[in-house]
């Protein structure tokens, strides 16, 4: 992957924290971590990887994709893009997985 891709990434990721956690005027774009933002090397496609701490994940999905559109335009402005690739919402599953392992060595411990 060439460096201009990575720092593009690098970009995008940081600039949509910031608009998600200010701009956003749906209530539950303001709960949502960023956690990486992937682009494919002909820049056709962003997958966002996100999560969240509370609420169920169909809320936040219908909400992201709701308006995906406004998210889509205010990044293209922000980063200078020419061409915007189509983004794509992943829900990062690596917390609760990083969390299941934790509770697994927990019981484990106490097992001892």
């Amino acid at each position: 992957m060439s460096l201009s891709i990575k720092r593009l990434e690098s970009l995008a990721l940081r600039e949509l924290s910031i608009l998600l956690r200010t701009d956003a005027k749906n209530s539950y774009l303001s709960h949502i971590t960023v956690t990486e933002v992937r682009i494919t090397n002909d820049l056709s496609y962003m997958t966002i990887y996100y999560t969240f701490y509370q609420g169920k994940q169909e809320n936040y999905e219908k909400a992201l994709n709701d308006c995906k559109g406004y998210i889509r335009s205010e990044l293209a402005k922000k980063l200078n893009a020419r061409k915007m690739p189509d983004l794509i919402f992943k829900y990062d599953e690596a917390l609760e997985y990083g969390n299941h392992i934790e509770s697994i060595l927990a019981s484990l411990d106490k097992n001892k």
